[in-house]
């Protein structure tokens, strides 16, 4: 076969990076681990292990060479776990800077708190390493664009961590989807219907473990005291670190919509109805939120809700969570005649405009498959195998940004003048209508100024600028805290 040929070129390297993800690398990266050369392999460190990080750990282990945390006591932990299960010792260091200066490290899987993704992702950049970044890839817009002109500048394989792109069950309804099956696309609802208990509230400040080096652990975002129990993971529900549920979880499956509707740029207006509510705690982000983003065709709906069905339901609240029309965690996908449902793991379903069951496909394991892909990806120094290149994950993180500006502008309002402001639409109003349903079944009292009605924005989706709200584009980005200052990339 004759390789001469750019075109040609590029398909063989695609299928020959395809096979081995798919049949021989793992096969691979097997032999690798129990021979203990990981030299010959792709050398990888992981950024970030008390949480995520361990999958990371496990799913790129043959790789992994080295381990970095700013937590001594969770890094010396992992790090004794890794030996024990993979049989080889790894090197640990706290400061990621120090890591990123070491030339023996050709990747790093970033699993750190979100306000630090862009900014190690983007150091990782500079220092010629490839870069596996958890969603979502960004705090905010701005530097998430930064990222994404940053992998360009330096031709580097970043790989966003939304691993539903890798499955191959969802691909498949994808093709079924695109080529009419159901006939045209019309919307999609994306719903994050997860339990999320209250956090508690200290009346005193949070006392940082010794252990935990504060200054690093901040990076860019302000250092304040803290008020909630727990330092780790519940700084998801603080706008200063976390991007809330949708942002967390719920950036999955607006992926998914986004992909589903073929939309390649941030929408162009959202808005947002929602809120922190049924319990008073330490944290500001939403429990409880519907965004639209008004897309002129195929607009998406996203749904957040934390609490359970209803009151009495918090006695047993991860089982008793709301589902919309089967989906709990999920996308449904609704076309001209019927509409598939895909949920965050295991099997998806296609139905008729009568309920009738179509066809069905499982999810697959996605996950090892996403890391795979990188691995082949970096290998090959060929981005465009990527199952989520990093400017996928830009878009899709920068329509959860977008709808928590809209609700950090908003404002309280009764519920029945929040349902005279969106009634225009017919989408939003049925979402918002079901979500005050949700809430009166909480008991809460949503007839009072209660749940924030946000900035209807307006978006030129190229420049990535909201063109009707000056005090939205200030929150495109963020005043980050010296020295932790992400650079402007061009």
């Amino acid at each position: 076969m004759s390789l001469n040929n750019s075109a040609t070129r590029r398909k063989f390297l695609q299928a020959t990076a395809v096979t081995a993800a798919a049949g021989l690398l793992p096969t691979t990266l097997r032999a690798a681990k129990q021979s203990g050369d990981v030299n010959s392999q792709v050398r990888v460190a992981v950024i970030g292990v008390h949480g995520r990080g361990v999958r990371h750990m496990d799913g790129l282990a043959a790789h992994v060479v080295a381990l970095c945390d700013c937590d001594s006591a969770i890094l010396a932990k992992r790090a004794k776990q890794f030996e024990e299960k993979h049989g080889r010792k790894v090197d640990i260091v706290v400061d990621y800077r120090k890591l990123l200066e070491r030339s023996d490290i050709d990747a790093v899987a970033i699993a750190t708190p979100n306000h630090t993704h862009s900014l190690i992702g983007i150091a990782a950049a500079q220092a010629g390493k490839h870069v596996y970044c958890e969603k979502p890839v960004s705090h905010n817009i701005w530097e998430g664009r930064q990222l994404t002109n940053t992998a360009e500048k330096y031709k580097r394989i970043m790989q966003c961590g939304t691993q539903s792109r890798s499955a191959q069950g969802i691909q498949d309804a994808l093709a079924w989807v695109q080529e009419g099956n159901i006939g045209d696309i019309r919307y999609a609802i994306g719903t994050c219907y997860k339990p999320r208990k209250s956090i508690g509230k200290l009346k005193e400040s949070l006392r940082i473990p010794s252990s935990v080096d504060y200054d690093l652990w901040c990076g860019p975002a302000a250092e304040v005291d803290l008020h909630r129990p727990k330092l780790h993971y519940d700084w998801h529900w603080d706008f200063n670190t976390g991007n809330g549920d949708m942002g967390n979880q719920g950036i999955h499956q607006m992926d998914v919509a986004r992909w589903f509707l073929g939309h390649k740029g941030l929408s162009p207006r959202v808005i947002s109805v929602g809120g922190r509510l049924g319990y008073d705690d330490a944290g500001d982000t939403p429990n409880t939120q519907v965004v639209l983003h008004d897309y002129p065709e195929r607009p998406i709906i996203f749904e957040t809700r934390g609490l359970p069905k209803s009151k009495a339901g918090q006695r047993a609240w991860g089982s008793s969570m709301d589902r919309y029309r089967g989906s709990q965690i999920g996308v449904v996908v609704q076309c001209e005649r019927g509409h598939v449902v895909i949920p965050s793991w295991g099997k998806i379903f296609a139905f008729n405009e009568f309920g009738n069951e179509l066809k069905k496909w499982n999810t697959g394991d996605c996950e090892q498959r996403h890391f795979d892909n990188f691995v082949a990806a970096v290998r090959a120094g060929d981005s465009s195998m990527l199952s989520a290149p990093i400017v996928e994950g830009h878009v899709s993180s920068g329509l959860c940004h977008t709808g928590n500006i809209s609700h950090l502008l908003g404002k309280k309002l009764p519920a029945d003048e929040i349902a005279k402001s969106v009634a225009g639409n017919d989408l939003l109003a049925s979402s918002v209508d079901r979500m005050m349903y949700h809430l009166r079944m909480n008991e809460v009292d949503v007839d009072q100024p209660a749940v924030v009605l946000g900035e209807l924005l307006e978006m030129d989706a190229p420049s990535e600028q909201f063109t009707n709200n000056e005090a939205a584009n200030r929150l495109l980005r963020r005043k980050e805290r010296k020295p932790f200052i992400v650079p402007e990339i061009s």
